[in-house]
């Protein structure tokens, strides 16, 4: 300590000729400034130092006149100070002047104050030099038994960070802190003491454990979140400690921190898996979701739920919780129901489906009496959905549920009305027993719908599916009502005009005109005949509703109420037997079918009647009047046999996607060959390869890819040497190249540095900047690297959206014992594939039509390839693109020459992702490329247009391959 007094800097204390006028200011503020401007100095001092600048001539000036003031601020700076500035010299000596900031650690280890001692722990925990820890042992020991937890929390830091890097420095560090642990009441260090004897000396943690093993459940939750790790290594290394720690284990599911229950859950389904132990952690599970209100933490924890039912043995056991699920339905984030209703379909059965049921006949008229938004609009059609899922796998509570769903018809939700059509239509096809239920609904709640879709898909059904004559000639009453009084066009000019008809004139005239006193606000009294008002009356009449849409100028309906008309017509011909009743039908429904063809030509609405709706309505009426036999079976038959072949394709969808889901074990035959990898020189034996182990694993690394031979495994795996990427050439005096990790939503580089001249590198650093959606998580620090020598760091970078990124940046390093300035190497860009973030996905076509209309980014790509083939282009582009074709393969069968299918995906963002794909090839040649265009729609920018630049970029690269 001695020499520590001497005055040894002032043999340096002089202006160096080389310092920059920055340099030399910040020395002027460091030397005479008062406490406010050396803290502004100083922390542009570990600014410039922190962006790779030396500044060696300001650490003497550091030294004597900012590290003796007492400022707890610039304490802490210093410790930031002292954390990154260099403490070697270039040949990895430690610096003399670090002798006196060695005696400053010391000094603030003894200091009275807790915050300073405290902070200095943590300090010690990041030093790496073992030199400037060695004197500081004896002050780090007293430190815990200081009187300040904190101070006693950090001193058990310190030593567990020492003991970790340098063992040699505090040998008996377990010993101590197994000690301290004994005697120590604060919860924190406990927490701490613990958490080194985990790492270090688990006998001596578990000795502990064991002494307190009926006292866990008082501990606090940082202290029992440690024990619940310490009990899963342990079991993990020795099953036979399982019965030792379990019932510890299911005493922490009742722990009043939420993480510990968390946590001892997932540790007691890794630790057994008998039935008791699935159900007391799934039951903790669902209390979770229940009493947490972070949505982001249910829904990881529904994901745990999930999880848990992959398992063949628990979900069994799941399904006797199933209604306890369906307790998270009263959360009000729409992702959490959806799981929830998922995860309770799929664990279903039939002893519970009437209770399911049940519950979600609640759910829905809770959501008639609550306020009227979005999420209650999408939350009532996930409802639906269910309620249609349940009714297709169990078909016995179908008939409780129609009623239910029919209701949905009338609401102003059009999607969810939409999905009851959808959810009827398959279910009338399906059960025959049900169609005279269904179509007595439908009559019932036809006047009360509002929807224009939702009529034209509820004529199609009544029309299709209408067979006894009773209900056929309700039906067509039914529309009489909805269009009004026929002719339409005579009745609409009638009302224009005034006119009433002759039941409203006799009532009028017997009852003569009224008159009403009213007084004015000025006091007087005038008189009001109910003539005055008669007009304004009949210009706020209410026309029926089919007749509204089509005097709006929606003509489509009318071809609707004129296809549904033809069927009954000539499904009444088929039933009725008498030739006058049969010639009246027909001449009712040619008659309405006529009326709204005049009036779609007669101005009066406000857009006419389309070409197409004209030719489609002439047409009927040139069915009803020949009744060919062909034109007839294709009204009453064919319809549903296209209908009940689409609930068959999509049936087999999904039964395949539900079999890829499925986990397929690896089978093993008892008499099969067991093969080690060393031992593996199989050239000439039966079970030989082309090449051994060795030569094939360097000829895949030279070569970047597999081995042509198709029976050759990938031992090395290729699409990991694929993802290398070279950052810097040959010949440069640094060589880098960097293996891209894409892992969700972290992107982590791990470059590889070589140091190719004969010369010491010093600070050779990687600088790296980003491009896009992307962002640097911390600064790679920098190494040295002796002559020929090399070196991997690690960079990552997060990834906030699915765009395409690029990373750039460039190597900068001194040649030891230079004096010029640092030398760079532009480093290569590397670019971020979009593919790594996309996954396929499939949706339902009301959906897929849903988010088309409500996307607002497009772009369109132009088909430009070789291929002749409209399915291998197919093919080729949901390969590159991760997308999933929606058409089904039926409709894309057979040979033709045009092609429209959609398709879609999902980011691992939630992001989505539609395209179109719309293209033809040309009938002259056989050779012809195939040509036209793909639109993507997204909802932002920048995934529309990486989609766009994936294809493009796929398109150039298969020119080039067949070129």
């Amino acid at each position: 300590m001695a020499l520590i007094e001497q005055p040894c800097y002032t043999i340096i204390n002089f202006r160096s000729d080389t310092d920059t006028p920055n340099e030399m200011q910040l020395k002027g503020d460091l030397e005479r400034g008062d406490e406010k401007t050396k803290i502004e100095a100083l922390k542009k001092v570990i600014q410039m130092i922190a962006n790779g600048e030396r500044l060696p001539g300001l650490l003497m000036i550091i030294i004597r006149f900012v590290l003796p003031l007492q400022n707890h601020l610039i304490k802490k700076l210093l410790l930031i100070f002292w954390e990154i500035v260099p403490k070697t010299t270039p040949d990895g000596k430690l610096l003399q002047e670090m002798i006196l900031v060695c005696d400053a650690y010391r000094k603030d280890l003894q200091h009275p104050n807790e915050f300073i001692r405290g902070s200095t722990l943590r300090f010690l925990c990041k030093l790496k030099e073992p030199e400037l820890l060695e004197p500081l042992m004896p002050a780090i020991r007293a430190c815990l038994e200081h009187r300040h937890s904190y101070v006693r929390r950090n001193a058990v830091l310190a030593i567990f960070t020492i003991y970790r890097n340098f063992e040699f420095l505090m040998p008996d560090a377990p010993e101590v802190i197994a000690n301290f642990l004994e005697t120590e009441q604060d919860m924190s260090c406990k927490r701490n003491a613990f958490l080194m004897l985990l790492h270090a000396d688990q006998e001596k943690a578990l000795s502990y454990l064991a002494s307190c093993l009926d006292q866990v459940s008082s501990f606090g939750d940082i202290l029992q979140l440690v024990i619940v790790e310490l009990i899963y290594k342990v079991c993990h290394a020795n099953p036979s400690e399982r019965s030792r720690f379990i019932r510890c284990i299911y005493n922490l599911l009742n722990s009043s921190s939420p993480a510990v229950r968390y946590e001892a859950a997932g540790t007691l389904v890794t630790l057994s898996s008998a039935p008791t132990a699935i159900k007391a952690a799934a039951s903790c599970y669902i209390k979770l979701i229940e009493k947490e209100s972070d949505n982001n933490v249910k829904l990881i924890v529904l994901d745990r739920l999930i999880a848990l039912k992959e398992h063949p043995s628990h979900e069994k056991v799941l399904q006797d919780l199933v209604m306890d699920i369906l307790c998270v339905l009263s959360s009000p984030d729409l992702e959490v129901r959806k799981k929830t209703l998922n995860l309770a379909m799929e664990l279903v059965s039939s002893r519970n489906i009437d209770e399911l049921v049940f519950v979600l006949k609640q759910e829905i008229t809770k959501t008639h009496n609550t306020a009227e938004h979005d999420d209650t609009g999408k939350y009532r059609q996930l409802l639906v959905r269910t309620l249609h899922t349940c009714s297709i796998k169990f078909p016995g509570v179908a008939e409780n549920v129609i009623p239910v769903l029919v209701e949905f018809l009338s609401d102003s939700n059009e999607l969810a009305a939409t999905d009851v059509l959808v959810f009827i239509r398959e279910v009338i096809q399906k059960f025959e027993n049900l169609r005279s239920l269904i179509i007595s609904q439908l009559l019932g709640v036809f006047r009360t719908i509002k929807s224009m879709r939702v009529h034209r898909a509820a004529l199609w059904i009544l029309g299709e599916y209408t067979y006894s004559i009773r209900d056929i000639l309700a039906v067509v009453d039914l529309l009489k009502q909805s269009l009004g009084s026929i002719p339409l066009v005579e009745d609409e000019m009638r009302l224009a005009s005034g006119d009433k008809p002759d039941e409203e004139k006799n009532s009028s005239e017997s009852s003569g005109p009224s008159v009403s006193t009213l007084v004015t606000s000025d006091g007087t009294y005038a008189t009001q005949s109910v003539f005055s008002t008669n007009v304004a009356t009949k210009k706020s009449e209410v026309r029926p509703p089919m007749r509204q849409y089509l005097m709006d100028g929606d003509f489509f309906i009318g071809a609707s109420i004129g296809t549904t008309l033809a069927k009954l017509a000539l499904r009444y011909i088929s039933l009725s037997n008498d030739v006058t009743s049969q010639n009246k039908f027909c001449a009712t429904t040619m008659l309405i079918i006529t009326s709204i063809l005049h009036l779609g030509k007669s101005g009066l609405p406000s857009k006419p009647i389309s070409n197409d709706d004209v030719n489609r309505l002439l047409f009927i009426l040139n069915v009803l009047a020949e009744r060919t036999p062909e034109i007839v079976e294709v009204y009453t038959k064919h319809c549903r046999t296209a209908l009940s072949l689409m609930l068959a394709a999509k049936t087999d969808e999904e039964a395949v996607s539900s079999k890829a889901k499925e986990k397929v074990g690896v089978k093993v035959h008892v008499d099969d060959p067991v093969t080690f990898m060393q031992l593996s020189n199989l050239r000439g034996s039966e079970f030989a390869t082309t090449e051994n182990v060795f030569e094939l694993s360097l000829s895949q690394a030279v070569a970047g890819s597999a081995i042509n031979a198709p029976d050759v495994q990938n031992i090395l795996s290729a699409s990991k040497l694929n993802k290398v990427t070279q950052l810097t050439g040959f010949s440069d005096p640094v060589y880098a190249e960097a293996y891209v990790h894409v892992n969700q939503y972290d992107i982590v580089l791990d470059v590889l540095i070589v140091n190719q001249t004969g010369d010491t590198l010093q600070n050779c650093t990687l600088e790296l900047a980003t491009l896009g959606d992307l962002k640097l998580v911390e600064k790679p620090q920098p190494v040295v690297l002796a002559p020929h020598d090399f070196c991997n760091i690690k960079a990552n970078v997060k990834v906030a959206s699915t765009e395409n990124g690029i990373i750039f940046g460039n190597i900068v390093y001194d040649i030891s014992g230079a004096t010029s300035d640092r030398n760079v190497v532009v480093l290569n860009d590397i670019h971020i594939d979009i593919m790594d973030y996309i996954v396929p996905a499939s949706c339902t076509d009301t959906e897929f039509r849903q988010m088309w209309a409500e996307f607002e980014w497009e772009n369109k790509v132009s088909v430009n390839t070789n291929l002749t083939d409209l399915h291998e282009y197919l093919h080729q582009l949901l390969k590159s693109t991760n997308m999933k074709c929606l058409t089904p393969e039926k409709a894309l069968s057979g040979q033709c020459e045009f092609m429209a299918a959609n398709m879609y995906a999902r980011s691992i963002f939630g992001e989505d992702a539609l395209a179109n794909l719309s293209i033809e090839k040309c009938t002259n040649a056989s050779d012809c490329p195939v040509t036209g265009h793909i639109r993507i729609r997204a909802k932002s920018q920048g995934m529309a247009l990486s989609l766009g630049e994936k294809i493009n970029l796929t398109q150039k690269k298969q020119q080039k391959i067949s070129s």
